[in-house]
């Protein structure tokens, strides 16, 4: 789902920040994802709602015209990214693990690299985080290219990658931050216990901000509806 909301910001600017349904049609595309998916309206609200629990999404609420809730992510004001590297780990999201090369073709509308040496040298940056974001992965036999995979979000068995075959080992997946991050609507890394509390008030309490929001924005449809129909009668003479 970040990927989602990366791509789309980058690739169409004036559609975003997404509505919930733009979002959902973007998870739920059959095009540039590995593996296609199929979600519902209320997958990727439980999803947004973990989000933002992580300070990874934001919700932008009705305003200046504007009907219904819509949604960004923060990812690089969270990590401390820049463009390119936000879309290299987009494309890692959405696509599983590729190689330096693939991740130049596929992030063309997304970010330009003048060569796949600078596509490695953003890839080196996000393993050199504090916490990695990404990381190089053995050679499989008959490969004869490195792979990258993004560290963000693991399946909820805790050690293979969204969107991707590789697979963790057990000793880094322990050692690997604590997110619980929906991609691809599959949840990831079960929280602590002494947390989950928390968390789960937190996700009802966004669940009801993002209704609350909806239930204004659909009795503003109503207002106007009805605006429009006291007009007509008015202009026929009712």
């Amino acid at each position: 789902m970040l990927g989602c909301l990366v791509e789309k910001q980058l690739t169409t600017p004036q559609q975003y920040p997404l509505t919930l349904n733009a979002l959902s049609l973007a998870c739920s595309q059959a095009t540039n994802r590995e593996p296609v998916m199929t979600l519902d309206d209320e997958a990727v609200q439980r999803a947004l709602a973990e989000l933002k629990v992580l300070h990874l999404v934001r919700f932008v609420l009705p305003s200046h015209g504007k009907s219904v809730t819509r949604y960004r992510h923060v990812l690089d004001e969270a990590f401390g990214l820049d463009t390119s590297q936000v879309a290299l780990l987009a494309v890692l999201l959405l696509r599983g693990p590729q190689t330096p090369g693939e991740l130049r073709a596929r992030t063309g509308r997304m970010a330009e690299f003048t060569s796949v040496s600078a596509v490695q040298g953003e890839l080196d940056v996000l393993a050199g985080q504090p916490e990695p974001l990404a990381r190089l992965l053995p050679r499989r036999p008959g490969q004869k290219e490195d792979r990258w995979q993004q560290l963000l979000a693991t399946e909820s068995s805790g050690m293979s990658v969204a969107g991707g075959s590789e697979s963790m080992d057990v000793a880094e997946s322990k050692d690997a931050p604590q997110r619980s991050l929906l991609v691809h609507g599959t949840e990831h890394d079960v929280p602590p216990e002494s947390t989950r509390t928390e968390d789960s008030r937190t996700d009802l309490e966004n669940r009801v901000e993002v209704l609350a929001s909806e239930v204004v924005a659909l009795r503003d449809q109503v207002v106007e509806l009805s605006a429009s129909l006291s007009a007509l009668r008015h202009n026929l003479g009712e």
